[in-house]
């Protein structure tokens, strides 16, 4: 079955920097785009990055600039680095794919932007 296992979230100060990464397994990884959301408290989840298959990103305007997603097809893994993080970055940050119509989603990894 479709697995995606997030890691890399933690606490760090404004200006820092965070690398999110996301292990995929049950599905070929590298025929399918993959999303990086997040949701913070009171708040609807959001798209925050998307890598095509053939590599090709897109970011939410808020992001543009400070975040980079990347993958690695031959580990099954996709990133988001995170540079210049805000306190309004302050989210929990899921892993998402579509295959065969479903929706699938990590637990999602805890970020918080704090002095």
């Amino acid at each position: 079955q479709v697995q995606l296992v997030e890691s890399g979230g933690g606490l760090v100060e404004p200006g820092g920097s965070l690398r999110l990464s996301c292990a995929a397994s049950g599905f070929t990884f590298s025929t399918y785009a993959m999303m990086w959301y997040r949701q913070a408290p009171g708040k609807e989840r959001e798209l925050v990055a998307v890598i095509a298959t053939g590599g090709s990103t897109d970011y939410a305007d808020s992001t543009k600039g400070r975040f980079t997603i990347s993958r690695d097809n031959a580990k099954n893994t996709v990133y988001l680095q995170m540079n210049s993080l805000k306190p309004e970055d302050t989210a929990v940050y899921y892993c998402h794919v579509s295959s065969l119509g479903a929706d699938y989603w990590g637990r999602g990894t805890q970020v918080t932007v704090s002095s």
